[in-house]
């Protein structure tokens, strides 16, 4: 295999032939110089291909040189040499050049100028080939990788859990429906559809979470990790949601509510710590271009030790300060600007709230001795807010039942889930991560549409 620019930059400067693939971003000439920047993608930096005119080029290289332009996909071959430029210590003295592909500059939509956010979302199938978004895809694939070193190395096992469900585990009635019933038929017909009749015999949907599945894993295999996308059908056309999103949600067997904190503290800890370690050039330019301060942000997670207070303790905290848009109150979900005034004013740092009231919390997690709360945690970061959720998980059969039915669901549709209470029932404890807010953060990349490499959204489905 050839080499890539990454390895190429990072290799020693011995005059060895090399041949340099990707594609163009800029061209320049200085008297018998003409200097071509190539990135493909590996890394942040481009490597610099310097053709001396005055040493006589072939009339194919300079009959390429004179059409190259912006986008355009190139073979360039040459020695490895070092570079006389400051803030690089390699260049490629290039010999001939090749153009693979073209890229008529009158329709190639990524000119050598800076582009909105907004105009390249316009263009996902070629917004990563700039800086931003080949930035955002390396930070992504490194912290996706740095999931699996985490969990792998502490032995959880990773399980594929169902896209189609019939359930609604957070019970927000947000799914997407799954059917090959005719629609329009049944539209035209005027009659209600049959799901008996359809595929799978009931009413399906997509999955907002692997949740439920992963306890009854856990339940067998002790320690289980899920990471992949998950579906909302909620009518959110906002920065900060979207309708198909990655999630990461551990569940451990024997794990009580202490251990899920910790775990979740750890967790963050590597994954940042990763990040900082082996993506400084791209975090680098969020930190100038996107948002100042956000490495030493990240390293200040990495490095502090998390603070824990009651969510009645905040509540408390949060009567006391403010103004807020949303006023404050026991049995109030806590909203974005409170979880930031917490982390930032009251603890100064990364802080997990725990006990929250039932009534706001989902219905399979652990009650309290004091009937009113529940064992739930959330994990809150300064900049950002809550970045996990979690809780232990009730594995009281009895508990568990009265809660499916005081808030109305189908009981059959949950019988499987508390056959995990009959049988051999042990306290477990799990959370879920945002894979998309996760990079959000680590970038600063204010619309979580960006983080993603094709963004799903209301009436959002191109590419």
């Amino acid at each position: 295999m050839f080499p890539l620019i990454k390895e190429l930059l990072n290799s020693q400067p011995d005059g060895r032939e090399i041949k340099v693939r990707g594609w163009v971003r800029t061209k320049r000439e200085m008297k018998n110089l003409i200097f071509v920047e190539v990135n493909d993608g590996s890394c942040f930096k481009n490597i610099q291909c310097t053709f001396d005119t005055a040493a006589g080029l072939d009339s194919g290289t300079a009959t390429a040189l004179a059409e190259l332009g912006t986008g355009v996909s190139v073979e360039i071959a040459g020695k490895l040499v070092p570079s006389p430029a400051a803030g690089q210590a390699v260049e490629a003295a290039a010999s001939s050049l090749a153009i693979i592909g073209t890229a008529p500059a009158e329709t190639y939509p990524l000119q050598k100028k800076r582009h909105s956010l907004e105009f390249l979302r316009e263009h996902a199938h070629l917004r990563a080939r700039t800086n931003t978004f080949g930035a955002v895809a390396r930070v992504r694939n490194r912290l996706a990788v740095a999931v699996h070193e985490f969990f792998q190395s502490r032995f959880f096992l990773y399980v594929h859990t169902p896209i189609i469900t019939a359930s609604d585990a957070e019970g927000a009635g947000a799914l997407f429906q799954v059917t090959t019933l005719d629609l329009a038929a049944l539209a035209k017909s005027g009659k209600a559809p049959d799901y008996e009749k359809d595929f799978f015999g009931k009413w399906t949907g997509l999955a907002v979470t692997g949740q439920l599945e992963a306890e009854s894993y856990a339940e067998a295999l002790s320690r289980v990790y899920t990471f992949g996308p998950t579906f909302r059908a909620e009518n959110s056309n906002t920065t900060r949601h979207l309708s198909e999103f990655w999630m990461i949600e551990p569940e451990a067997a024997f794990f009580c509510l202490e251990d899920n904190m910790a775990l979740a503290e750890d967790f963050l800890k590597h994954l940042f710590s990763a990040v900082l370690r082996d993506c400084a050039d791209d975090l680098e330019f969020f930190d100038v271009h996107i948002e100042k301060g956000i490495i030493e942000t990240l390293q200040s997670v990495a490095s502090s030790k998390f603070s824990h207070i009651t969510y009645t303790e905040a509540i408390s905290e949060l009567e006391k300060g403010g103004p807020f848009q949303f006023k404050p109150y026991w049995g109030c979900d806590i909203q974005t600007e409170h979880e930031r005034f917490i982390s930032e004013k009251v603890t100064g740092g990364p802080v997990i709230v725990t006990d929250y009231p039932k009534e706001i919390k989902a219905f399979y997690m652990k009650q309290n001795d004091d009937g009113k709360t529940v064992r739930a945690m959330d994990v809150l970061v300064p900049r950002l807010g809550e970045i996990i959720g979690g809780s232990e998980r009730e594995d009281s059969y009895a508990k568990l039942e009265k809660r499916i039915e005081e808030l109305g669901f189908n009981k059959k549709d949950y019988e499987w889930y508390l056959d995990l209470r009959r049988y051999g029932s042990v306290p477990h404890s799990g959370f879920g991560l945002g894979f998309e807010r996760l990079i959000q953060y680590v970038t600063g990349m204010v619309n979580i549409r960006d983080v993603i490499p094709f963004p799903r959204a209301p009436g959002q489905a191109e590419f």
